[in-house]
């Protein structure tokens, strides 16, 4: 198992979107699978269903509808043999959402290549931050 992650502001691969007052080079890891794609927005939504238990607890800690959030997972499973979350219904203790072996895998793998990446891309983002000029707002 990975070690924990860097602490946010020091990994210039991101996990999550850059904040948009983020200055200097940073890179973004985006997965593409036909007509659908992984990147830090599913993987944090995978990470907190992991953590809270519940897909409505993700979606409310990431400012996201169920519906949305749903739809993500959906589009997730299709995109692989077996599901990377699975739901229990609801009952006296109420529903929930777990990840599966699959979905922890492909969380730990995303960190591995997202350390990786860190770790090589370094040299050019150091490179760039003191050659380029600064970035400019919109």
């Amino acid at each position: 198992m990975a070690g924990p992650e860097p602490k946010r502001g020091n990994s210039r691969v991101s996990g999550k979107a850059a904040p948009q007052n983020a200055l200097g080079p940073s890179l973004r890891i985006k997965i593409r699978m036909g007509d659908s794609a992984i990147g830090p927005g599913k993987i944090a939504l995978l990470e907190l269903i992991e953590s809270k238990g519940s897909i409505s607890a993700a979606a409310r800690a990431m400012d996201m509808s169920y519906r949305r959030a749903w739809h993500l997972i959906d589009t997730l499973n299709a995109n692989f043999d077996r599901p990377l979350i699975e739901t229990s219904v609801g009952g006296a203790r109420g529903g929930g959402a777990r990840l599966s072996e699959d979905g922890r895998e492909l969380i730990r793998r995303f960190r591995e290549v997202r350390k990786g990446l860190n770790r090589e891309a370094a040299p050019l983002l150091d490179w760039l931050e003191k050659t380029c000029r600064p970035a400019r707002r919109k």
